[in-house]
Protein backbone atom coordinates (compact mmCIF):
# COMPACT_ATOMS: atom_id res chain seq x y z
CA UNK A 1 0.00 0.00 0.00
CA UNK A 2 1.87 3.34 -1.27
CA UNK A 3 0.67 6.84 0.00
CA UNK A 4 -2.06 7.61 -1.65
CA UNK A 5 -2.48 11.26 -1.02
CA UNK A 6 -0.78 14.52 -0.93
CA UNK A 7 -1.24 18.20 0.15
CA UNK A 8 -2.66 20.52 -2.74
CA UNK A 9 -4.47 17.58 -4.57
CA UNK A 10 -8.38 17.66 -4.42
CA UNK A 11 -10.79 14.88 -3.85
CA UNK A 12 -14.25 13.74 -4.82
CA UNK A 13 -15.91 12.59 -1.55
CA UNK A 14 -19.29 10.75 -1.45
CA UNK A 15 -21.21 11.99 1.26
CA UNK A 16 -24.40 9.89 0.65
CA UNK A 17 -22.40 6.26 0.56
CA UNK A 18 -22.46 6.27 4.85
CA UNK A 19 -26.02 8.23 4.89
CA UNK A 20 -27.89 6.71 8.31
CA UNK A 21 -31.31 6.54 9.24
CA UNK A 22 -33.56 5.45 11.96
CA UNK A 23 -34.64 2.07 11.51
CA UNK A 24 -38.30 2.86 12.50
CA UNK A 25 -38.18 5.55 10.02
CA UNK A 26 -36.68 3.01 7.55
CA UNK A 27 -39.73 0.04 8.02
CA UNK A 28 -42.42 2.88 7.51
CA UNK A 29 -41.16 3.15 4.21
CA UNK A 30 -40.02 0.01 3.17
CA UNK A 31 -42.36 -2.95 4.77
CA UNK A 32 -39.77 -5.76 4.52
CA UNK A 33 -37.45 -3.68 6.78
CA UNK A 34 -38.09 -5.36 10.64
CA UNK A 35 -36.76 -2.50 13.37
CA UNK A 36 -34.76 -4.04 16.07
CA UNK A 37 -34.73 -1.35 18.34
CA UNK A 38 -36.72 1.87 18.69
CA UNK A 39 -34.00 4.56 17.28
CA UNK A 40 -31.61 2.07 16.58
CA UNK A 41 -29.61 3.86 13.25
CA UNK A 42 -29.11 2.01 9.84
CA UNK A 43 -26.71 2.79 7.19
CA UNK A 44 -28.69 3.41 3.93
CA UNK A 45 -25.71 1.43 1.66
CA UNK A 46 -23.31 0.37 4.15
CA UNK A 47 -20.49 1.60 6.97
CA UNK A 48 -17.43 2.32 6.92
CA UNK A 49 -15.35 -1.00 5.77
CA UNK A 50 -11.79 -1.29 6.26
CA UNK A 51 -9.41 0.08 3.95
CA UNK A 52 -12.00 2.69 2.89
CA UNK A 53 -10.28 6.24 2.45
CA UNK A 54 -12.50 8.73 4.94
CA UNK A 55 -13.00 12.21 5.53
CA UNK A 56 -14.16 12.86 8.89
CA UNK A 57 -14.16 16.07 10.96
CA UNK A 58 -11.41 15.63 13.73
CA UNK A 59 -11.95 15.36 17.38
CA UNK A 60 -9.08 17.79 18.20
CA UNK A 61 -11.58 20.66 17.19
CA UNK A 62 -9.36 21.74 14.23
CA UNK A 63 -11.00 22.74 11.17
CA UNK A 64 -9.60 21.16 8.45
CA UNK A 65 -10.90 17.96 7.32
CA UNK A 66 -9.13 15.42 8.28
CA UNK A 67 -8.37 12.39 5.60
CA UNK A 68 -7.41 8.70 6.58
CA UNK A 69 -8.06 5.18 5.99
CA UNK A 70 -10.19 3.06 7.87
CA UNK A 71 -7.94 0.39 9.63
CA UNK A 72 -10.07 -0.83 12.42
CA UNK A 73 -14.19 -1.14 12.41
CA UNK A 74 -16.67 -1.56 15.60
CA UNK A 75 -14.86 -4.86 17.39
CA UNK A 76 -11.97 -5.29 15.78
CA UNK A 77 -9.05 -5.51 17.92
CA UNK A 78 -5.93 -3.33 17.04
CA UNK A 79 -2.77 -3.65 18.32
CA UNK A 80 0.48 -2.43 16.99
CA UNK A 81 4.35 -4.22 17.59
CA UNK A 82 6.97 -4.98 16.06
CA UNK A 83 6.19 -2.01 13.48
CA UNK A 84 3.41 -3.60 12.41
CA UNK A 85 -0.54 -3.39 12.75
CA UNK A 86 -2.25 -6.21 13.76
CA UNK A 87 -6.41 -6.54 13.74
CA UNK A 88 -7.79 -9.26 15.52
CA UNK A 89 -4.38 -11.42 15.21
CA UNK A 90 -3.85 -10.70 11.80
CA UNK A 91 -0.67 -9.09 10.32
CA UNK A 92 -1.85 -6.26 8.26
CA UNK A 93 -0.17 -6.76 5.10
CA UNK A 94 1.88 -3.50 4.17
CA UNK A 95 4.92 -2.11 3.28
CA UNK A 96 5.44 0.57 5.85
CA UNK A 97 6.15 0.70 9.56
CA UNK A 98 4.05 2.05 12.08
CA UNK A 99 5.18 2.49 15.46
CA UNK A 100 2.62 3.25 18.36
CA UNK A 101 2.39 7.20 19.84
CA UNK A 102 0.08 9.12 21.72
CA UNK A 103 -2.44 8.50 24.07
CA UNK A 104 -4.07 5.04 22.73
CA UNK A 105 -2.04 2.42 24.51
CA UNK A 106 -2.04 -1.14 22.91
CA UNK A 107 -3.74 -3.48 22.15
CA UNK A 108 -7.22 -1.61 21.88
CA UNK A 109 -10.98 -2.56 20.80
CA UNK A 110 -12.66 -0.41 18.40
CA UNK A 111 -16.09 0.91 20.32
CA UNK A 112 -19.34 0.38 18.69
CA UNK A 113 -20.14 3.26 16.09
CA UNK A 114 -16.39 4.15 15.81
CA UNK A 115 -13.59 3.48 13.40
CA UNK A 116 -9.70 3.37 13.98
CA UNK A 117 -7.85 5.43 11.59
CA UNK A 118 -4.52 5.89 9.99
CA UNK A 119 -2.70 7.89 7.98
CA UNK A 120 -0.59 6.24 4.76
CA UNK A 121 2.22 8.90 6.13
CA UNK A 122 2.19 7.12 9.19
CA UNK A 123 5.85 8.64 10.38
CA UNK A 124 4.12 11.38 10.53
CA UNK A 125 0.51 11.44 10.58
CA UNK A 126 -1.68 12.61 13.26
CA UNK A 127 -4.60 9.95 13.76
CA UNK A 128 -6.22 7.42 15.89
CA UNK A 129 -2.60 6.35 17.90
CA UNK A 130 -2.67 10.14 19.10
CA UNK A 131 -5.92 10.91 19.66
CA UNK A 132 -8.16 7.59 19.82
CA UNK A 133 -11.27 6.78 17.79
CA UNK A 134 -13.21 8.93 14.72
CA UNK A 135 -16.56 8.53 15.56
CA UNK A 136 -19.11 7.81 13.43
CA UNK A 137 -20.90 11.28 13.48
CA UNK A 138 -18.00 12.81 12.52
CA UNK A 139 -17.55 11.26 9.23
CA UNK A 140 -18.06 13.62 6.50
CA UNK A 141 -17.82 10.58 3.59
CA UNK A 142 -15.72 8.46 1.25
CA UNK A 143 -13.13 9.49 -1.18
CA UNK A 144 -14.07 8.22 -4.36
CA UNK A 145 -11.31 10.04 -6.81
CA UNK A 146 -8.82 12.09 -6.77
CA UNK A 147 -8.83 14.27 -9.62
CA UNK A 148 -6.48 17.31 -9.20
CA UNK A 149 -3.60 17.82 -10.62
CA UNK A 150 -5.31 15.50 -13.92
CA UNK A 151 -2.19 13.66 -13.73
CA UNK A 152 -2.38 12.27 -10.94
CA UNK A 153 -5.86 11.53 -11.08
CA UNK A 154 -6.99 7.97 -9.87
CA UNK A 155 -10.36 6.80 -8.57
CA UNK A 156 -10.63 4.83 -4.84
Amino acid sequence: MNTTLADGQHLLVNKFVYETVESDVLADILPWVDPDVDGDVEYLFHPPQRGDIIVFRPPTGEEADFVKRVIGIPGDEINIRQGAVWINGVKLDEDRITRPRGSTDFPTTVPPDSYFVLGDNRSASNDSRAWGFASADQIVGKVMARYWPPSEFKLF
